[in-house]
């Protein structure tokens, strides 16, 4: 807010006046010491690394000129960096649309603290939507890819943000075959090796995603699509099953699993089945985060701790 005039400003003396010109002029000064200063610095420096090579070959080197330049424990000027294109994009795209991700804050929050850590990452993402400039900001400097079963949409979406990295998908399955896919998954001892989805011989292992996501260590999973609010739906069994097999299978680390729609029936049995409950690390609102570890670094890790 912009403030009020005071109406007896003109009848104030001079005496404040002068204190403040006093003020303006040592300020000047005190920049203009500092402009010399820098300059005294602004001769080029031998790095550290150069003087160590230096310092090893078989040549005599004077001692006096072996001992590198000690830097100002503090810069003199400041280095100025350009916003990332990611981060910018995602501020002028969110600024001008009233459209709002359907993830609320505390949920966003609770993937954001992860990425912070993580990225930049292989980050991938079942579904293409609003908040997937978000995600792609978030883990700047790292692959972010989003997986979609609607064709129409990706090209929807790409014509507003070109550099999203998206891929379409099929899914065969419907909601109502849920409890038949549970059953399957929980029986079937081949639904517990851990191996490369695409030759695995669990009916709920996702096999047709292009080649490139199952060569990729991914670092995040998110798991917020296929479609799942009515019985005709895709829904996601495969991929909440898919999304921890590709989790274990990764030759060694973890990998953080993340499921949207923990409140649903299906995304709340099937994300502790098969991410398990004993790898569940937080849930807050509607999301629940796990922190699954490679099964392959170390033999004889059952399925579920």
């Amino acid at each position: 807010m912009r403030s009020n005039s005071n109406s007896n400003t003109n009848s104030k003396s001079q005496s404040p006046f002068n204190i403040k010109l006093v003020l303006i002029c040592a300020s000047v000064l005190l920049f203009l010491l500092l402009i010399t200063t820098n300059s005294s610095f602004s001769k080029p420096q031998t790095s550290p690394i150069s003087e160590s090579h230096i310092s090893n070959s078989t040549d005599p080197v004077d001692e006096s000129e072996s001992k590198a330049v000690a830097c100002p424990s503090l810069p003199l000027t400041p280095t100025c960096n350009k916003t990332p294109p990611s981060l910018a994009n995602a501020l002028i795209h969110y600024a001008t649309t009233n459209i709002t991700p359907q993830q609320t804050l505390k949920e966003i929050s609770v993937s954001a603290r992860v990425l912070d850590k993580r990225s930049p990452c292989n980050f991938l993402v079942f579904g293409l939507g609003h908040d997937s400039l978000m995600w792609t900001s978030l883990n700047h400097g790292g692959r972010t890819v989003f997986l979609e079963e609607d064709k129409a949409w990706i090209e929807q979406i790409k014509g507003k943000l070109p550099s999203l990295e998206s891929y379409h998908v099929e899914y065969v399955t419907k909601v109502q075959q849920a409890d038949d896919l549970m059953e399957t998954g929980m029986k079937e001892e081949e639904c517990k090796v851990v191996g490369d989805p695409r030759f695995s011989k669990c009916e709920l292992a996702l096999k047709g995603f292009p080649n490139e996501i199952y060569d990729v260590e991914w670092n995040v999973i998110m798991v917020d699509a296929p479609t799942g609010f009515h019985d005709e739906a895709p829904g996601r069994m495969n991929a909440i099953y898919t999304a921890g097999l590709m989790a274990r299978n990764r030759e060694e680390g973890d990998t953080d699993v993340f499921v949207h729609d923990v409140d649903r029936v299906v995304e709340d049995k099937f994300s502790k089945a098969f991410l398990c409950e004993g790898y569940l690390r937080e849930q807050q609102g509607r999301i629940r985060h796990f922190n699954i570890p490679s099964h392959r670094a170390r033999s004889g890790r059952p399925f579920c701790p």
